[in-house]
């Protein structure tokens, strides 16, 4: 056997610890592994030869004696059978490593005959605008899986019962032998008799057919506290689908989705709303009255309000989910200009700028002067 530099083989200088040889062994065993290298054949060589290197380096008799005499030929059986086979299951840390690489992994599959979580559930609600703002109880149907009544979830018809596995010894695991080109490798997957329950079930149950569940439809009360919003979801424990083998069952999701309001716009738990008043009462003043989600009410405008303008109404705004708190409503004041005026509304505005120091002739001389009234008598 021509002499192999087994330090460089798994990138370690000489007399590395044993811990770093190990190291060194797994990483590069799961990058070369066949099984992740369907069909490379460099790297099913280069998987031998790391393996050639920790046989040697991981033994301390041969690894004293490689450091010693620089060479593997220790004896003509190679190296303590390579070729005849591995149990990666007996390999104490080493398991681990090729668990991504076959099913149920080395020395270890995954028992189900454990209490499990039962699975979570989603449901879409859509409120109207003051539902969401006001809170309300709504009455929702799911359809979930439940712990079947006839045989209370163990799948076996009544006056029966589930017999343990033969094949897994009720272990709900079974060992697996496989022969690659490197040899046999022996795994620890779950049982395909039982599906990894380790019970069988001889004769069962005629309402859910072994299965330990049944599909039931459920009406629940859900109570939606006032503030909510789109994209809010409220938990409810416990309402998921029931767990395996007396496990405790997931929850149930409710997802919020509120439909726009053709009045109000809502920003956070603030609203605004728009307020249409005419040029004459935004300069005289005046009072208007107000939708709020509560109810109309009166406010008053000053004299002199400017299109664009925000007033607060304090504490008219949405409830803060569980606080005693409210958002404030902003009113905001659109003044309409009128598009035409009558010869009577033309000779009162004439008479408001001569009023003011000004001249409707000196609007239409003036080029760079178009302003409020040019707009009223459509000069350009």
């Amino acid at each position: 056997m021509a002499k192999k530099d087994y330090y460089e083989i798994l990138g370690l200088e000489k007399g590395a610890s044993d811990d770093e040889i190990k190291k060194a062994f797994r990483k590069l065993a799961i990058k070369y592994h066949p099984d992740k290298n369907s069909g490379d054949k460099e790297a099913e060589e280069r998987f031998k030869e790391i393996n050639e290197a920790y046989q040697v380096l991981s033994d301390p008799q041969k690894k004293a004696q490689y450091d010693q005499f620089g060479t593997a030929d220790f004896d003509s059986s190679g190296f303590g059978g390579f070729n005849g086979g591995f149990d990666f299951s007996d390999m104490g840390g080493f398991g681990d490593i090729f668990d991504s690489f076959f099913g149920g992994g080395f020395g270890g599959g995954r028992k189900r005959n454990g209490p499990e979580r039962g699975s979570d559930l989603e449901y879409n609600l859509n409120l109207s605008f003051e539902e969401a703002v006001f809170g309300v109880e709504k009455d929702i149907s799911i359809t979930r899986n439940e712990t079947c009544e006839t045989c209370r979830g163990s799948g076996a018809k009544p006056g029966t019962n589930a017999r343990t596995c033969d094949k897994c010894s009720g272990s709900g695991q079974i060992r697996v032998q496989r022969n690659t080109p490197l040899g046999s490798f022996v795994s620890t997957t779950t049982c395909d008799k039982c599906g990894g329950k380790g019970k069988v079930i001889d004769s069962p149950c005629h309402t859910c057919h072994g299965k330990g569940k049944e599909r039931k439809h459920r009406k629940i009360n859900v109570k939606i506290p006032a503030g909510v919003d789109s994209g809010n979801i409220i938990p409810l424990r416990g309402q998921g689908e029931h767990g395996n083998n007396g496990g405790p069952p997931g929850d149930l999701y409710i997802r919020i989705s509120v439909s726009p309001s053709k009045v109000f716009k809502r920003k956070g738990f603030d609203i605004y709303i728009d307020s249409n008043i005419s040029m004459a009462k935004a300069a005289l003043g005046t009072e208007i009255t107000v939708p709020t989600v509560d109810g109309d009410v009166k406010y008053t405008v000053p004299a002199g309000t400017q299109s664009g303008t925000l007033f607060r109404l304090r504490g008219k705004g949405v409830p803060k989910v569980n606080s005693s708190g409210r958002g404030d409503q902003y009113v905001n004041i659109v003044v309409d200009i009128p598009k035409s005026l009558n010869e009577k509304q033309k000779e009162a505005l004439k008479l408001f700028m001569e009023a003011s120091g000004e001249s409707h002739e000196d609007h239409k001389e003036g080029k760079d002067k178009k302003g409020f009234i040019d707009k009223i008598f459509g000069n350009k």
